[in-house]
């Protein structure tokens, strides 16, 4: 069953009350034909330029090897995804840690049940911030829907709490990701079509929270990515162009930096800058690439972020790195 959390969709809180199914689960954004419209053209990334460090070498809450990572860009906060210390690689138990823009431990949160954490998104309403993530992990430990709700600093959330909203906005998929463009206030929904592969859909952001996936804008298949390496490590989209990051550890490479970043205009589907290999953190040990994200400045610098573990097996640490040259 499908939880709808009790408070109120409005700057105080943006969660609709009732009945227990989302909108999408009514009928509202099934299925996934082709997009019937179009996100506005944009800047891009040029992902040929160097990157600048944000901080290196930070300690999450969990000791584990960090996945996705969050921005909230209305309250200025950080989360960093990672499979909770002792658990299966299998069982979809994550850790959000929330930091600083240093690096500091702020605060954390466990989720049991939930997924792999490559991928989620910070929503800010008001003082608070919603998580978008995935949750219901299958045998193989990725998210069977989306779910929304807020960061409460020490809570343990079951995927079965009354204080999730859930979300399956394609009928026809079995697993899901989400991120934000916190700067065009866009969903990101990363899916999975059983024989099909994986799918990018965009959607407005106020509207997936109340329920209403509707009015999807753009729907397409998942190109083929890195030519160095297969191994996906994160997804984030800004205005027209979502960008991709692949790779591996050293531990897997033999020491080789193998990480590439892309981008594809969303309203083609099309690959629209080649991959580009990143040196940012080459220095690093372990160094494996781990999430991207968008974050937008009080001066109104829009940046590309991308995440890095580092550091010995039991002592994992944060890295993060920004672009933010725009063509």
């Amino acid at each position: 069953m499908t939880h709808i959390s009790p408070s109120p969709l409005t700057r105080r809180g943006l969660l609709k009350a009732g009945g227990g199914l989302g909108l999408a689960a009514l009928g509202l954004g099934l299925g996934a034909p082709s997009a019937s419209a179009s996100v506005p053209s944009s800047q891009r990334f040029d992902l040929t330029q160097p990157s600048y460090d944000l901080f290196r070498s930070k300690t999450l809450h969990d000791s584990t090897v960090q996945q996705g990572f969050a921005f909230d860009n209305v309250n200025r906060r950080l989360f960093v995804a990672q499979r909770t210390d002792g658990s299966s690689e299998t069982g979809g138990d994550l850790c959000i840690t929330q930091l600083d823009f240093a690096g500091n431990y702020v605060g954390y949160m466990h989720l049991q049940g939930f997924g792999h954490g490559v991928s989620f998104g910070a929503q800010g309403l008001g003082s608070d911030t919603y998580l978008w993530t995935e949750v219901d992990a299958n045998s193989n430990g990725y998210g069977t829907r989306l779910a929304r709700f807020k960061f409460t600093d020490g809570q343990t959330l079951g995927s079965t709490s009354s204080l999730l909203t859930k979300y399956a906005p394609i009928s026809t998929a079995n697993e899901y990701t989400c991120a934000i463009d916190p700067v065009t206030n866009r969903l990101i929904v990363r899916y999975n079509i059983s024989g099909d592969g994986k799918h990018i859909a965009a959607y407005d952001l106020a509207k997936a929270s109340l329920g209403d996936f509707s009015g999807r804008l753009v729907d397409f298949k998942q190109p083929a990515l890195g030519t160095r390496s297969a191994t996906f490590q994160g997804y984030t989209a800004y205005g027209q162009y979502l960008y991709v990051m692949t790779g591996d550890s050293y531990d897997v490479t033999g020491g080789v930096v193998n990480s590439e970043v892309l981008s594809i205009n969303m309203n083609t589907g099309a690959v629209a800058e080649a991959p580009v290999i990143t040196n940012a953190g080459s220095t690093l040990s372990f160094r494996e690439p781990e999430g991207l994200a968008i974050y937008k400045t009080v001066d109104g610098e829009v940046r590309l972020f991308l995440g890095f573990a580092s550091g010995d097996a039991g002592d994992r640490r944060s890295n993060l790195f920004y672009k933010n040259v725009l063509v």
